[in-house]
């Protein structure tokens, strides 16, 4: 298994950072290729996401209610997806704070079974660093610019979906959203006590990071070229 934190594990979160900021950054100063950028950036992660369910389909087989594409980095994939091919503003919010966010602390703190070298794992992050090059192009990249407000917005999105995962929990006895224990693995859940404390301690940080994440956009985002254009 991957040492947390280790050698392998630093390198590939610097990779990860080092490729959003230059996708971000070709973006910025070379607007023809944006759009090229985006639609290989969305394309892609549907194609590998994909792929994965074929794969965990196969050797699995589908079991209800558990093994559903309902995690919330699930939705923020596809909503990544979704932002990228159509630059839909409302698509970009949910990427910009819940999936930035959210898919930043699985690749900090990554719930992983399989080792180091094995599909299930590249997959992983293939997944969480392509939402965060993705959330990045599009709003570092200066493509959607976002609207005030869209901290409370994206942040009640989360919320309502929260609600509603919470319902199917309840019903079928699942743990989606990690609503009902915590993660087995080493998580920031860790800190904010037992269940359902942590819930509360998670709706805490969720907040504070969507918060950090608008800071650097209060003066960058009047400047992006997608302010009048870009689908809400």
């Amino acid at each position: 298994m991957m040492t947390l934190l280790g050698p392998a594990h630093l390198a590939i979160i610097a990779t990860v950072v080092v490729l959003a900021m230059v996708l971000a950054g070709i973006a910025r100063r070379r607007p023809a290729r944006a759009r090229l950028l985006r639609l290989l950036v969305g394309h892609g992660l549907a194609v590998n996401e994909l792929i994965w369910y074929v794969f965990r389909y196969s050797t699995e087989g589908f079991r209800f209610p558990e093994g559903l594409p309902l995690q919330l980095c699930d939705i923020t994939l596809w909503m990544t997806v979704a932002a990228c091919l159509t630059l839909s503003r409302a698509a970009t919010e949910l990427t910009y704070f819940a999936g930035l966010a959210g898919a930043a602390m699985a690749i900090i703190t990554p719930d992983l079974w399989a080792p180091l070298l094995s599909y299930p794992t590249m997959y992983f992050f293939l997944a969480h660093g392509g939402v965060v090059a993705g959330a990045l192009l599009l709003v570092a990249g200066r493509l959607v610019a976002l609207r005030p407000g869209s901290v409370w917005r994206a942040f009640a999105l989360v919320n309502l979906y929260a609600a509603v995962i919470g319902i199917f929990n309840a019903l079928f006895g699942t743990n989606y959203l990690y609503l009902c224990r915590k993660p087995e693995g080493a998580s920031l859940l860790d800190f904010f006590g037992p269940w359902p404390v942590y819930i509360l301690g998670g709706e805490v940080l969720a907040l504070a990071l969507f918060a950090i994440l608008w800071i650097p956009l209060r003066s960058a985002a009047p400047q992006a070229r997608a302010v009048t254009s870009a689908p809400v």
